[in-house]
This record gives structure tokens, C-alpha cells and sequence, in this order.
């Protein structure tokens, strides 16, 4: 597995920052959130996207982590074109992947929107989020858009009672990346070091024995500001994709 590190950390910290972050633990790339806070959006024009691109030198920027929400309610355009921004911008920088929210239960105006863009670029991954937030959800609008792919949130699947095991199951080779986090319960997600809560890290870690993709350390300091900083984190993060 390659790990990665989600520069949502710490909010504030431009994107060299991040760089700088993942060279000193020797991490293998970033996913990049996509927010006027990190430096790294759709809006960049071609001088800013250039500078992103020599700002990572060759860090791999795996996956871009955007906003758009594939499965909400309303008309498919406004979706449509701003996933395609999405994926235009994963092109001139180099990802490989565009993580998608579900944001709804449309699962056939997912599957629509998922099929318009399905050979523009880089591929679109499906989180374990919102409003379908296990694997069994997932996999059925990945039933229906094969050339997509998962995300897996360690957290989400759990807390609503789907154990790892099971999210394995249903998303099987459609897992790109895993997400890794801890917790403090499935009531509350206020985060804490990794091993320090009750997410099933070890199951989870016993069952990607072989895993080849990537693994993304998701430390949510933007949400949650009095958390430690991201670098008391990483050292846990690399002792578990060793195993």
C-alpha cells in the first residue's frame, strides 16, 4: 500500500506545507482537498495550476478530494459540468482519481452523471459518506457505473453498524484508496490518535494484508481545531500500513 497524507489537516497551511509534511515522513503522495484553503480548486487558471504542478515536484497528487455530490436531488447539468471542471483540473495536474460525496439516494441520477463523464480523465471515486455511507450503499451505484471506483472511510461504514469485514465484501476490487482515521465512538467522531479510539483499525488493517492501493491519512483539524497537529499523527499512520 502507498500512504498519503489529506491536506484538509490543518487549516490555514498552504500546500507547501503539506508538501513539506509528506517529503519529511516520507509519504508516497497527497490527496488534495479542493478548497480555496489549501491553494487547489477548479478556479486556478493556468499560471496557478502550473505552480501547483511545480510545488509538488514529484509528489504524487493521487486523487483530488472535491465536493461534488453525484447522487443529490435537482437537475444533472449543473453536476455534470462541475465534476467536469473537477476532472479538467486532475489533468493538468496529474491525479489520477476525483472523489466524489454521494450527497443524496439518487442512485439513478448517479448512475446518469457517472456515465456522462466515464471517459473524461480520471477516475471518479464514490466515498463511504453521507447519505451512503457503507459499503453495501456504494456498491450499488458502483453496480451500475462500473468504471468507478470506492473510497473507504474507515469511519463511516462502522458507525453505521457495517463492520469491516463486510465493507470489504461489497466494494471488493472497487476500493482505490482507504481513508484511515480514529475516533472516539460511533457517537462521536471527534478524532483522536490512531489506535487511541474505537474504530476497528486492526480488523481493518488485518483484511488490506496485500492491499496495493493507497491509504490516506484524514486528520480533520479544519473541523475540529483543538486536536493535535497532524505531524503527533503521522508516526501512528505509518506504524499501521506496516502492520
Amino acid at each position: 500500500m502507498r500512504l498519503a497524507l489529506s491536506t484538509l489537516g490543518t487549516p490555514g497551511v498552504p500546500l507547501s506545507g503539506s508538501v513539506d509534511l509528506a517529503r519529511r515522513f516520507g509519504l508516497d503522495g497527497l490527496e488534495l482537498r479542493l478548497h480555496p484553503d489549501t491553494g487547489v480548486h477548479a478556479g486556478l487558471d493556468a499560471a496557478e495550476r502550473a505552480a501547483v504542478v511545480r510545488t509538488l515536484g514529484d509528489l504524487a497528487p493521487f486523487c483530488l478530494s472535491g465536493y461534488v455530490r453525484i447522487c443529490e436531488p435537482g437537475d444533472d447539468g449543473p453536476v455534470i459540468e462541475a465534476l467536469r471542471a473537477d476532472l479538467r483540473l486532475a489533468r493538468d495536474l496529474g491525479a489520477d482519481f476525483v472523489r466524489v460525496f454521494p450527497g443524496g439516494d439518487d442512485l439513478a441520477a448517479g448512475t446518469r452523471r457517472l456515465a456522462a463523464v466515464a471517459d473524461e480523465g480520471a477516475r471518479v471515486l464514490v466515498e463511504t459518506h453521507d447519505s451512503l455511507p457503507t459499503g453495501a450503499a456504494v456498491a450499488a451505484l458502483l453496480d451500475r457505473a462500473p468504471r468507478a471506483g470506492a473510497i473507504w472511510d474507515l469511519l463511516h461504514p462502522w458507525r453505521h453498524g457495517e463492520e469491516p469485514a463486510e465493507t470489504l465484501r461489497r466494494l471488493g476490487d472497487r476500493i482505490v484508496c482507504v481513508q484511515i482515521k480514529d475516533a472516539v465512538s460511533a457517537s462521536d467522531t471527534t478524532p483522536v490518535p490512531l489506535g487511541t479510539g474505537a474504530v476497528p483499525l486492526s480488523a481493518a488493517r488485518r483484511l488490506l494484508d496485500g492491499f496495493d492501493g493507497w491509504v490516506s491519512l484524514e486528520w480533520e483539524r479544519t473541523w475540529y481545531p483543538g486536536i493535535p497537529p497532524v505531524e503527533e499523527i503521522l508516526p501512528g499512520a505509518l506504524a499501521w500500513a506496516a502492520g
